[in-house]
């Protein structure tokens, strides 16, 4: 009997290990821009005050919500590809454009702020399309798209709080 753990087979669903890399690579950013979005919009979440607190109590809440199954869903994505998912802080800050917020800004600076992050997000995941496309990775690519949409319709639902 044999000791020495088996290793997984080969994975072979037509995308070549450098792309399904490639793209494991780019979706670990998406995580991490995607994680530390959640974090901030749920910090805010619990410490808005102002004439504006139920609305954005309840609307931040929303947002934290469908963040957290968003992550999910990477993470699933980055390990259906074959690689490992980033999963700590410290693995977060390093591959995240979205910078952590440790203040307490003003609700209206929360908003400002969050339409950035948002964005920033939106802009992370449409820079994956290249090597996507290119790898024909079609269930990523309906990822990606489903990302964007919610991301650049949020950043309008919260651009529209400052008009």
């Amino acid at each position: 009997m044999s000791t020495t753990p088996s290793s997984p087979a080969p994975i072979d669903i037509g995308i070549s290990d450098e792309d399904r890399q490639a793209i494991a690579e780019g979706l670990s950013h998406l995580l991490a821009d995607s994680y530390t979005l959640y974090l901030k919009t749920h910090s805010y979440h619990w410490n808005v005050v102002g004439p504006m607190f139920n609305t954005l109590h309840l609307m931040f809440e929303t947002q934290y919500n469908e963040l957290a199954l968003a992550v999910d869903e990477i993470a699933e994505r980055i390990r259906a590809l074959g690689e490992p998912a980033p999963g700590s802080y410290a693995q977060f800050a390093a591959l995240s454009s979205v910078p952590e917020d440790p203040e307490q800004p003003d609700a209206e600076e929360m908003i400002r702020r969050l339409v950035a992050d948002q964005e920033t997000v939106a802009r992370t995941a449409r820079s994956l399309f290249p090597v996507v496309d290119a790898a024909g990775d079609e269930p990523t690519a309906d990822l990606l798209t489903q990302r964007m949409q919610i991301h650049e319709k949020t950043a309008w639902m919260l651009r529209s709080m400052l008009a």
